[in-house]
């Protein structure tokens, strides 16, 4: 009879085991992360008599919970991705809005800015139609710096956000860790009695640990976590965690970089392609591969326009006769020290067509200013002159120094208009040509181009009276004010009558001249300067000209953009890459789904599934119960038998 009561106290237990676990399952079904838990049993050794081994009855051996590390892996994978989508798409919405907006963008200030300079040209003397082009060119530039500032504000705002997602990461790293020390002391039994719940809540704190930063993990064997970053950076190891700081780049003081604290408090760096994956991951590859191109390339327009703008603004005369002074305050690249320095190279601007909107890095080689300079973004060696930049290092330098060239990163930000007098708009060429009165062909002047200025006085007359004549022998004699020969020009009437530019020999080699027409022989032209040329618009038509002009990203020795379709193509490259990265959120939000299901597969709780186990349990109870009460019954019977 006692094994009988006994057979049945063992089955109530495993039935009232199943009974609590199903309601633990049900009482839990809407929690996020719980994974469902089952009973396992076995049956108890078996009682050898001289018939046979007798059984028993049953014990649980344990509580397990259904969990794929594989499921769960495939969930972490997608998941991570999509947050770090989300958190690019997100920053990328703004800049794709600023840029644009088609009154708060930049086109339309440009449009206005050469409708003043047109106006110019079609009125050079005109006092309103200067002060026009002047307040047109301020608008420009204040449009420059609002577009600049905007984009600097979210630039703050990310570096707040990578703060405060470090921050976070930290919380979560000591989370964790606690958990393994609470996992390791209740699993000290051994590991066949797991603590389900303390597993669900640490996977939970993973997943909000990969939603910030990817993460793998080690399963270790007293039941513990350990958690890594990047390329195996390790960020909990048991219960030990490695603190995150987000502190200024060497680089660049004005970006955070992520680090890992040192016992002694120091921080190394890591480098940013490390740390992908997670909001960390999206900020980090947004603020690298969207906010500085975007702020780079922004520069390079402004760069451009104030260099080319200057150049040919120097090459005209303004009311009062002298020649042009920069239109724009002259811009100048950034250059940052990394670490201290002794000596600072002087870089300017070069050729702007040659300017990529890149970042650069110089290195010091030799104590006599060698040095060498790479392209920050794709580690290639480059020269100063292919990027548009001159560089000139100081007489003594020290090896290994290093310095950040950024030639456009500021530009957007620092454009000024130089002058506010509308004296100065220098909208007249400081030459000009008058036919001989006694011309017999039909020979003409049809353009006089100034390239140069550098031989030029200051003042007016800024160079002395030249001739040119006709001498019959396909050549045109270029002659001083002492009638003396300087040189002379092909022209061949009967090749060139339709009009042939030609550069004048020295001192008027910064003069390009077009001629045309049949000259008969001794037929000239005198060259003079433009003394009291207030009617003259030659610089204002040219300067008009740079607004399609291709002045901007050469390729193949020849530039291929003008101010406009540079712009365009920066605001066309947001476009498509917010559109991309919205595609690609869609799709992972997708996967994610599809991992997420297939986990919830195998641990989440089926409710249905569940009443039916009650209803199990609850008659294997029922069965169990009455197994005692027939052994009751027997003993009573046997007890009757006595009496």
């Amino acid at each position: 009879m006692a094994g009988m009561l006994n057979i049945g106290i063992t089955g109530l237990n495993a039935a009232q085991a199943g009974l609590n676990t199903t309601s633990h399952n049900i009482a839990n079904a809407s929690t996020a992360g719980f994974s469902r838990q089952s009973v396992v049993q076995s049956t108890l050794d078996p009682l050898f008599s001289g018939a046979g081994f007798f059984g028993q009855g049953t014990q649980i051996d344990t509580v397990k919970r259904s969990y794929s590390q594989f499921l769960e892996n495939q969930v972490l994978s997608a998941d991570t991705k999509r947050a770090s989508l989300a958190a690019y798409e997100t920053q990328i919405s703004q800049i794709d809005n600023l840029l644009a907006d088609p009154t708060a963008g930049l086109s339309p200030a440009l449009q206005s800015f050469f409708a003043g300079v047109q106006e110019v040209a079609a009125n050079p003397s005109s006092v309103p139609a200067r002060q026009a082009m002047i307040s047109s060119a301020q608008a420009l530039a204040s449009r420059f710096q609002y577009l600049d500032a905007r984009l600097s504000e979210i630039r703050q705002g990310v570096e707040g956000n990578i703060s405060s997602t470090v921050d976070t990461i930290n919380a979560y790293a000591t989370e964790i860790a606690a958990l393994n020390q609470r996992i390791v002391t209740v699993e000290s039994a051994g590991a066949s009695v797991p603590a389900n719940d303390l597993h669900d809540q640490r996977n939970n704190l993973i997943r909000e640990l990969n939603g910030l930063v990817r993460v793998s993990t080690v399963a270790e064997d007293n039941g513990s976590l350990s958690v890594f970053i990047g390329n195996g950076q390790p960020l909990v190891v048991g219960v030990q965690t490695t603190t995150l700081s987000a502190t200024p780049s060497l680089e660049d003081p004005s970006r955070l970089a992520i680090g890992l604290l040192l016992p002694n408090g120091a921080s190394v760096q890591m480098p940013e392609s490390l740390l992908s994956g997670g909001t960390l991951g999206g900020l980090l590859e947004f603020r690298r591969d969207t906010l500085d191109v975007t702020q780079n390339k922004l520069g390079l327009v402004a760069a451009g326009l104030v260099e080319t703008f200057n150049a040919q603004h120097r090459l005209g005369q303004d009311l009062d006769g002298n020649l042009g002074l920069d239109f724009f305050t002259p811009l100048s690249p950034t250059v940052r020290a990394v670490g201290s320095a002794t000596g600072t190279p002087t870089v300017a601007f070069g050729d702007p067509a040659k300017l990529t909107g890149g970042s650069y890095r110089l290195t010091y080689t030799d104590t006599s200013g060698g040095y060498a300079l790479v392209d920050r973004a794709t580690g290639n060696a480059v020269s100063a002159a292919s990027v548009g930049i001159t560089i000139t290092p100081p007489g003594t330098t020290v090896v290994g120094e290093a310095f950040v060239i950024e030639p456009t990163r500021r530009a957007a930000e620092d454009i000024r208009v130089g002058i506010g007098d509308t004296r100065l708009v220098a909208a007249a060429g400081p030459m000009r040509s008058v036919a001989g009165g006694s011309n017999l062909g039909s020979a003409a002047v049809d353009a006089l181009k100034v390239t140069s200025v550098a031989g030029f006085a200051s003042g007016s007359p800024h160079l002395a009276s030249y001739s040119i004549t006709y001498n019959g022998s396909s050549q045109y004699e270029v002659r001083d004010a002492s009638n003396t020969l300087i040189g002379t020009v092909a022209y061949n009437p009967a090749t060139d009558s339709a009009g042939v530019t030609r550069t004048l020999p020295a001192p008027l080699g910064g003069i390009d001249i077009t001629l045309s027409g049949v000259p008969s022989t001794g037929d000239s032209f005198t060259l003079e300067s433009n003394t009291n040329g207030v009617a003259d618009s030659t610089n204002a038509v040219a300067l008009g000209a740079l607004q399609t002009a291709k002045t901007l990203l050469g390729a193949g020795g020849n530039p291929t953009a003008s101010y406009q379709s540079t712009y365009s193509n920066l605001v066309s490259q947001i476009g498509n890459k917010t559109n991309e990265i919205k595609v690609s959120m869609a799709a992972q939000e997708g996967l994610l789904e599809q991992a997420t299901a297939s986990r919830e597969g195998l641990s989440g709780v089926n409710l249905d599934e569940e009443a039916a186990n009650l209803i199990r349990y609850q008659q294997a109870y029922q069965a169990s119960a009455r197994v005692m009460s027939v052994a009751s019954t027997l003993f009573d019977e046997i007890l009757s038998i006595a009496r």
